[in-house]
């Protein structure tokens, strides 16, 4: 469903300023309401970010995109060979919904 409304919302592969806000706070509620039905701890902030990816159905390059990086750096820190920047850190919370103290402790 989320797909489908992202292809209707999307202007040769971008979205509007109002439809990237719009697409951001539906996908903040669908993983609100899938922390809240169908809970799952991840004890490290890679397995949260891979979550996240599973559960919204993104690749790297999608990430990256989301949180205004490359994919290249997204893999690094997946594969634990960079750190998080301030920037990376706050768009992990802010637009993917991880935990703070996923982040902090990575």
């Amino acid at each position: 469903m989320l797909e489908d409304l992202l292809k209707q919302m999307t202007n040769e592969g971008e979205l509007s300023k109002l439809n990237e806000k719009e697409m951001d706070k539906i996908s903040d509620e669908i993983a609100l309401y899938e922390d809240e039905n169908y809970a799952f701890e991840a004890s490290n902030l890679v397995e949260m970010i891979e979550l996240r990816m599973c559960q919204r159905k993104l690749k790297q390059k999608d990430v990256a995109k989301i949180l205004g990086t490359t994919p290249s750096r997204i893999s690094e820190i997946i594969n634990g060979k960079r750190g998080l920047t301030i920037d990376l850190a706050r768009g992990l919370y802010t637009k993917l919904n991880i935990d703070p103290e996923l982040i902090l402790t990575a």
